[in-house]
């Protein structure tokens, strides 16, 4: 992973909102939510959810999936994982 993206990945989800978005997504699993339920969730105007679901799927932590009329959003595991794999990549003086 590029520096540059790690650090596009970690700003998305240095906000409160998009925080507790992608926490939701990744308690939700692959099943996902739907862009309105976490609107609901968050008692939040869905154009806020959007914008910051927007951010999130720009920085490659969620997906989304049209399903009929509503989007389907659902964390992006393989993502994070590099992430956390990049932060941790000199761990412990490679001892870990």
């Amino acid at each position: 992973m590029k520096h540059s993206k790690a650090v596009d990945m970690l700003s998305a989800l240095a906000h409160d909102t998009r925080l507790t978005i992608f926490k939701m997504l990744v308690r939700q699993g692959p099943e996902g939510l739907a862009a309105g339920k976490i609107s609901k969730r968050l008692k939040k105007a869905s154009s806020t959810v959007s914008f910051h679901l927007a951010h999130l799927a720009q920085a490659n932590l969620v997906k989304a999936e049209r399903d009929g009329r509503s989007i389907i959003y659902r964390a992006d595991y393989e993502s994070i994982n590099a992430v956390i794999g990049y932060l941790m990549d000199n761990c412990c003086k490679g001892d870990l």
